[in-house]
């Protein structure tokens, strides 16, 4: 009798544990979205940087996939922001500026009337995943409201665009913000930001969750720890034109805080059912740290505005160090998210990106153009009005002043695979295949309606 007692209780307590683990191993994944602001590939060691020390972004890297060819929908914050939210390209939105954007009167061209927030109409990923049963959170910058702080942002922010927990920041500014944001403290936000975000995943760790860490780093104004600044003033490569000691010191702090989610997502028991993905909404500004081996930097069209860092760690999914060469786009989040999460969305023509699951997965993308539209003026950087289409290997810009001046020289075509640095203009020596890309790109802002600058 006692023989078989235990015996069915050996039974129950397998039961439990096929059952228990059975639901877990069916769980939706949690995501985790790390988002860095104006960073480049230069500023990771992953990417081959040996000044800049990023250790837990490279074990991301070593355990999950980096991509090569992973693009920004523009070369300024907004824009990039609210393509990953709705899965379409700026231009369609009409949100093709930073918010509010910056105008002055020697301006050559009249820019267009854009939309200066993300309407409350959009349908953002965030709102659909919350349908399906997750718990979603936003920490840290938003930038898609009319203004960036209350009153004026209130009726725009994440809490109303599908993120059930939220704590808008902001970078340093010129004005008394918090004790936390003094430079030997939390200048950019970034411990407050890993806080938080460790908090959430706390609370939500037995229930599918959504966390968009949304960082400030390693935006301007160049301010952090004096000790980490010291420390990469002494570096052997200080010198060299893609680095920069407060920049060093402001990617290390980022990379600890990364460091801290990764770890207390080990801790909390939910590694194998939680992806991690690290992007940055464009690159970094040039005139403080080369994007080396591409051209220019935040703001401009070349290759260093919008060639973007993108680590992807899915456990179970993602061959670890693995690399990938595939042509992806911020715009890709959107569906990305929701297959991730097993959610069955209706693809409408509108929604622009593509989900990158297959390529997670190893496969291989029938992809071979991308987009870029700019009809303003970016006084940080000196970009202009333009437009850009990547077919392939090839590159074209389009530049407004000369052309609606009427000047021939308005065209730069670049073959990427040859020429990274975009050094060399195709333009007059490839005549034909100039005019065949350039009919795709003239296709495509049609098609989404862009908006595009006159001449006063």
């Amino acid at each position: 009798m006692c023989k078989n007692n235990n015996h069915i209780a050996w039974l129950l307590l397998v039961a439990i544990f096929v059952f228990a683990t059975g639901s877990n191993k069916g769980q939706k994944p949690n995501i985790v979205f790390i988002l860095a602001d104006d960073m480049g590939t230069a500023q990771l060691g992953c990417y081959g940087s040996q000044y800049y020390q990023t250790p837990n972004i490279d074990r991301l890297a070593r355990e999950g996939m980096t991509f090569t060819n992973a693009y920004a929908a523009a070369a300024i914050c907004s824009p990039t922001r609210a393509s990953i939210m709705t899965g379409k390209y700026p231009a369609r939105l009409r949100l093709t500026d930073f918010i509010p954007g910056k105008t002055q009167d020697e301006e050559i061209l009249q820019v267009p009337q854009w939309q200066q927030f993300l309407p409350l109409e959009e349908t953002t990923f965030a709102e659909i995943l919350v349908e399906n049963g997750y718990q979603t959170a936003l920490i840290g910058k938003w930038h898609l409201s009319k203004e960036k702080r209350p009153p004026r942002s209130l009726e725009h922010n994440p809490d109303k665009q599908g993120f059930q927990e939220t704590f808008v920041t902001y970078k340093p500014a010129g004005r008394n913000l918090g004790d936390w944001q003094v430079p030997e403290n939390d200048a950019h936000n970034v411990d407050t930001i890993t806080n938080r975000s460790i908090g959430f995943m706390r609370q939500n760790k037995d229930k599918p969750f959504f966390l968009m860490l949304s960082h400030n780093a390693i935006h301007d104004p160049l301010v952090s720890k004096s000790k980490l600044i010291d420390k990469y003033k002494k570096h052997p490569l200080n010198d060299e034109p893609e680095n920069h000691p407060v920049i060093g010191a402001m990617v290390e702090s980022l990379d600890n805080g990364i460091g801290k989610v990764l770890n207390a997502i080990n801790e909390l028991g939910i590694e194998e059912n939680t992806i991690v993905i690290f992007f940055a909404d464009n690159g970094g500004k040039h005139s403080y740290a080369k994007q080396t081996p591409f051209k220019a930097g935040k703001g401009w069209l070349y290759e260093g505005g919008i060639r973007e860092p993108f680590i992807v760690k899915w456990p179970g999914k993602t061959k670890a160090g693995s690399l990938s060469d595939e042509m992806v786009s911020s715009i890709d989040f959107f569906p990305t998210f929701l297959e991730m999460a097993g959610v069955s969305f209706s693809h409408n023509k509108e929604i622009d990106g593509r989900s990158m699951v297959p390529l997670f997965l190893g496969e291989k993308s029938e992809r071979d153009m991308l987009f870029w539209h700019y009809p303003h003026y970016h006084y940080g950087s000196g970009m202009v009005p333009a437009s850009a289409v990547r077919w392939g290997d090839y590159k074209l810009i389009e530049w407004y002043e000369p052309e609606l001046k009427g000047e021939s020289d308005y065209i730069e075509l670049y073959n990427l695979k040859d020429d990274i640095g975009e050094e060399i203009n195709l333009a007059e020596t490839e005549p034909e295949l100039t005019k065949k890309i350039f009919q795709k790109l003239k296709d495509w802002k049609k098609e989404v309606g862009a908006q595009i600058p006159v001449l006063k």
